[in-house]
């Protein structure tokens, strides 16, 4: 049988290593050994699948302890799982290196078990028939910058998930061999204790569930069924994301068990902030500085739009953080079948730190003709 992997040493922490420890020393890891630093570099692409493979089972608390009590899935070194304790989460980031991928296998009737067959898929001893399971979902986190958020773009995309095991196809024995009715249960997945109305239902101790045992392990997969693998794809942004959007790619994730279709992947979008428009909503917001003079008798500006120029008239009178807005200007709506926001431009009066002398004898000259105080009304009201 094959030897069971030491996930701890992969992972470079001691067995006692509290979930804080071991969550710190694998996205240290991921980092220094993922593809998107590591272009074709088929060592650290390896170390990489190690690694992810290493925290799919110390990073959940249950799968933990299984593995150091030698149980369920674990309970010999080439039963169901050995080589990558059954399927689960990890974490993962790919803009920023940190959580890229979480929640893997979200669908189905529970865990993806090797061997091709949920629990349950062999019943009473009898002929193992397959139940097609749904492919897992997979989230990533992608970093684009605003003119790609507004105008929409195609990116290239790196995601670590499970595959089909070229060896066995899935099966988790070795080619030529073929998995056998698990002894304990008969095939259930699941062991029953207590007498009379009362009883518990467990997964078997001895299959993990699966209601198989895999006497002769895939040389390749170690018995799982599946190895880990990093998927490289183009992806395309739709128009109009914002910060934070979350877009759902159709059949991009996880590949089906026996048959099943594929699950999804969904992108978590980081756009990069523009030193012009600020976004607002479904509105972007622009300051426009004016002078002085152009806030008091009005003029025509010149302000950016997403596609160009367009001429806002300044009102005579125009106090600093008045807005106007250019309708259907903005950023397309998400889903809004060519639908676009609105470019709201809030003015600002532009007052220069120093003046010169020609500036200051027609600032004075304007103060010596401007009538009131302004600030009167203000004791007035007061009172």
């Amino acid at each position: 049988m094959a030897a069971r992997p030491d996930y701890y040493k992969t992972l470079g922490v001691e067995r006692k290593a509290s979930a804080d420890e071991i969550k710190k020393s694998y996205r240290k890891l991921a980092r220094q050994y993922h593809p998107d630093r590591n272009p074709d570099d088929k060592a650290a692409e390896e170390r990489f699948k190690e690694i992810s493979q290493a925290y799919d089972v110390l990073g959940d608390p249950e799968k933990r302890k299984q593995y150091d009590s030698g149980s369920g899935p674990f309970a010999t070194a080439g039963g169901p799982g050995a080589g990558f304790g059954g399927f689960g989460n990890f974490d993962f980031d790919a803009s920023n290196m940190g959580d890229i991928l979480s929640n893997l296998f979200r669908g189905g009737s529970g865990p993806a078990r090797p061997g091709g067959s949920a629990a349950g898929g062999f019943r009473g001893g009898g002929a193992g028939r397959s139940r097609a399971q749904r492919g897992g979902d997979l989230e990533a986190q992608v970093s684009i910058t605003f003119d790609q958020a507004i105008s929409g773009a195609q990116i290239p995309l790196s995601v670590p998930m499970h595959d089909t095991c070229p060896t066995c196809h899935g099966t988790g024995a070795k080619p030529g061999t073929t998995p056998t009715v698990c002894p304990v249960c008969e095939g259930r997945g699941v062991e029953v204790t207590g007498q009379g109305m009362f009883s518990i239902s467990q997964p078997c101790s001895r299959c993990g569930g699966s209601g198989t045992i895999i006497e002769s392990p895939c040389p390749t997969c170690g018995g799982a069924g599946a190895v880990r693998t990093v998927k490289r794809m183009r992806v395309n942004i739709p128009a109009g994301v914002r910060d934070g959007s979350r877009i759902r790619l159709a059949g991009k994730g996880e590949p089906g068990r026996a048959g099943g279709p594929p699950g999804d992947l969904y992108l978590i979008t980081h756009v990069s902030e523009s030193p012009v428009f600020k976004r607002k909503g479904e509105h972007l917001e622009v300051e426009v500085p004016i002078t002085v003079p152009e806030a008091l008798r009005g003029a025509e500006v010149r302000v950016p739009t997403l596609d160009g120029s367009k001429t806002l008239r300044v009102q005579p009178g125009t106090k600093s953080g008045a807005v106007q807005r250019l309708r259907g200007e903005g950023p397309p709506k998400l889903g809004g079948k060519g639908q676009r926001g609105d470019i709201h431009y809030r003015f600002t009066i532009d007052v220069p730190a120093e003046l010169s002398e020609a500036q200051r004898s027609a600032v004075d000259a304007l103060a010596a003709v401007m009538d009131g105080n302004p600030r009167a009304r203000l004791f007035e009201e007061a009172k």
